[in-house]
């Protein structure tokens, strides 16, 4: 057992996610309404960690490192960057209070979902809709962590992140709300069919 978490604790995929979360405070500190340098290190950082996501997936996949401690960290660890940054936004007035908090129910929620039907031996897989609302958040909140006004070259314009990052996050929102639609509905279902295998196996007793 001790030898298993050692070599959970050790491998590389692990390690990047651990790293992951390590990141979460240095992009919080570096976020700045008055310093557009500070911001934008903040977003590379937060960028540096998304990338990692990525990164630490594949390898435990190519390396057939999954493991049990990758399983728990890996979902924990998206969602402390995702929830961190934007609570954190809300008093430098980057983002509305309502907004985040309908976010985090949503989150937490489905989370809780899941967690029941696994401990009930159901599983409900990630959605096509939850990815794409994955998606939408991070590239958003990217965005309103940049805030500032940017000139686009050769076009003589400039580009609002934090308009950009507030628009993906509203249709983040609308993606966050079907998506937990859909994953209720798969819940329904699962409970529905395992009641109905049960009453089966009771008729089979019988």
């Amino acid at each position: 057992m001790a030898h298993n978490l050692k070599a959970e604790l050790t491998s590389l995929p692990n390690i990047l996610t651990f790293f992951r979360i390590l990141l979460i405070p240095a992009v919080l500190v570096y976020i700045d309404n008055e310093s557009p340098l500070r911001s934008f290190i903040a977003a590379a950082l937060y960028a540096a960690s998304a990338l990692t996501d990525f990164v630490d997936g594949y390898l435990a996949r190519r390396w057939n490192q999954i493991t049990l401690l990758g399983k728990f960290l890996d979902p924990l660890a998206d969602k402390l960057l995702v929830m961190a940054t934007l609570v954190w936004m809300v008093p430098m007035g980057r983002i509305d209070a309502w907004l985040v908090v309908l976010l985090l129910a949503r989150e937490l929620s489905i989370t809780s979902l899941r967690s029941v039907a696994s401990s009930e031996g159901l599983v409900i897989s990630a959605r096509q809709m939850g990815k794409r609302k994955t998606a939408l958040q991070m590239v958003g909140i990217l965005c309103l962590i940049i805030h500032f006004r940017y000139p686009i070259v050769l076009f003589g314009a400039y580009a609002n992140f934090h308009l950009v990052g507030l628009y993906t996050i509203y249709i983040s929102l609308v993606f966050s709300i079907f998506s937990a639609v859909e994953y209720i509905g798969l819940f329904a279902l699962a409970v529905q069919g395992e009641g109905k295998k049960a009453g089966r196996d009771l008729g089979t007793e019988e």
